[in-house]
């Protein structure tokens, strides 16, 4: 989501420096600290909105947060802003915006357009007057693909998606924004093999990252399916960019220089620990799932990393060390099976893992208390964000020593 801006605006076009950009990391909600949390570790000065964090820089910034974010879904670069009340305003003043430098004639685009408390209302008109400005700018040849009006993240196909826009009208002001990512952040390049309700990466990291785990002690997933929680696990331990291994719409823009985007990618290669120092473990029932997590892996780069393996719950037997983390998305009883069917699942969870793995701390996202409390731990709630479109909570606790 791209937050609001203020009600008063220059009449004219404002256009964003080229040295310096204004730029927006949007993300899941409850993932807006995260986010902040990550940006700054950049070397940059977030501001924590609704929906994600903004912050200003150069060029590289854009290139480095694309790369290195492990919470956000995408970055946009807000491009310009204006006030608009009638449609012949907008034309004349979306055709100042610098299209250029981000697509070129015979591209392919698309427009994400939302308007509210704008005389300007009719998002497909405004999304039709932004395709025309650009064609007026850049000639014949700009190819313009559907539009949205919505402001969720849709789930874009890998590869590389047409050059997204965002517009928000608020107001009567325009504000304009470029998307740098392309697909989500989310798809990494590794995961083509998944399981049942899969989890997204985005959210792996932010469960092992609200735990404050950055790869010093053990971690285990007793429920990994296609493997995600363990592989984000062993990515952040060998301090592994997420985004090393997919390409970004920023590429394609006519203004991108490969060489200073190669030397940053050399960086944070020459950066990558050889193993990731500790254990890191993921276990299922599914043999298909293993399956697929083994492939992920592999993909990802990690291999060597992550044990996974076949087996239930009852079979856990990897707490030898005095501490670690338990980092899991168990089903919620709302999309893989009854809640009712899930109880003996989850009471056996909170057994296995009270007897056997004791002065751990355990992180699971949860969707129904009910199903939180068949576990029997002292569960304390860490953050809310959606999984699927599903309300979920991250539950924390500290297994008490034997």
């Amino acid at each position: 989501m791209v937050p609001r801006r203020p009600t008063r605006a220059p009449s004219a076009t404002r256009s964003k420096p080229s040295n310096l950009l204004e730029a927006y990391a949007a993300t899941a909600p409850g993932l807006e600290p995260l986010v902040a949390r990550e940006l700054t570790t950049l070397g940059l000065v977030p501001n924590a909105e609704t929906g994600g964090a903004a912050f200003r820089g150069p060029i590289e910034s854009i290139w480095r947060a694309n790369l290195w974010l492990r919470t956000a879904s995408r970055v946009l670069v807000r491009v310009a802003s204006f006030r608009a009340q009638a449609f012949h305003e907008l034309e004349r003043l979306a055709r100042a915006v610098p299209w250029e430098r981000y697509v070129t004639s015979g591209s392919a685009l698309r427009f994400r357009v939302t308007s509210k408390k704008s005389r300007l209302y009719h998002t497909g008109g405004i999304a039709q007057r932004f395709g025309e400005a650009i064609e007026h700018r850049l000639g014949s040849g700009v190819v313009v693909g559907d539009s949205r009006s919505d402001e969720s993240d849709e789930e874009d196909a890998e590869g590389s998606p047409p050059q997204l826009f965002v517009i928000r009208a608020f107001h009567d002001v325009f504000t304009v924004s470029v998307d740098s990512s392309g697909a989500l952040l989310h798809q990494r390049g590794y995961r083509k093999a998944i399981a049942k309700a899969p989890l997204r990466e985005t959210l792996a990291a932010a469960m092992l990252m609200a735990c404050d785990w950055s790869g010093s002690t053990p971690l285990l997933d007793p429920l990994c399916g296609s493997g995600t929680i363990p592989i984000e696990a062993a990515l952040i331990a060998r301090r592994i960019a997420p985004g090393s291994r997919r390409s970004f719409a920023f590429e394609a823009w006519p203004s991108f220089e490969s060489s200073r985007w190669e030397s940053l990618r050399a960086d944070a290669t020459a950066g990558v620990l050889a193993s990731a120092g500790v254990r890191i473990s993921g276990s299922d029932r599914d043999a298909g799932a293993i399956q697929a997590a083994v492939s992920n892996a592999g993909r990802a780069g990690v291999t060597a990393d992550v044990d996974l393996s076949v087996r239930a719950v009852s079979a856990i037997d990897d707490c030898a060390e005095a501490d670690g983390l338990i980092a899991t998305n168990p089903p919620y009883g709302v999309r893989v099976g009854e809640a009712a069917r899930l109880r003996d699942l989850y009471a056996k969870l909170g057994q296995v893992l009270r007897t056997r793995c004791p002065g751990w701390r355990v992180a699971l996202l949860s969707a129904n208390p009910r199903l939180e409390g068949e576990l029997r731990l002292p569960l304390e709630e860490r953050m809310r964000t959606r999984n699927g479109g599903i309300p979920v909570r991250l539950m924390i606790s500290k297994l008490p020593q034997a």
